[in-house]
């Protein structure tokens, strides 16, 4: 039952990031992209940059502080090393970003959050 919440938590989080980017001139290209090496939650492009994106939900904004770590980003920088080529084959800039989402809070977007 708490991985279900969690998962629809997650779900909706990805949903409203996903409008958040629409509304800001992004294109959403693909939403949870799997691959053997971990899952992407955002595709999405915007004039020459393609960035793949990690959303976090979390119950509070206090928690977001915590949302993501090295650790984490790590693995989805490891799943986009595997995909890119399928998004940016034409010379697109790539980076990976994050959004942070809470209830009440606006979102936080940052980006480029890797740098290997």
């Amino acid at each position: 039952m708490k991985r279900q919440r969690a998962e629809r938590d997650g779900r909706t989080g990805e949903g409203r990031a996903a409008l958040w980017l629409q509304m800001k001139g992004w294109r959403v290209l693909d939403r949870r992209r799997r691959t053997p090496l971990g899952e992407i939650d955002l595709v999405c492009k915007r004039g020459n940059v393609v960035a793949f994106v990690e959303v976090k939900w979390r119950k509070a904004a206090a928690e977001l502080d915590f949302a993501i770590d090295e650790f984490r980003l790590s693995r989805v920088a490891a799943a986009v090393e595997a995909v890119a080529h399928e998004y940016a084959s034409g010379g697109e800039d790539i980076r990976l970003d994050v959004i942070l989402l809470a209830p009440g809070s606006f979102p936080r977007h940052i980006v480029n959050a890797w740098q290997p």
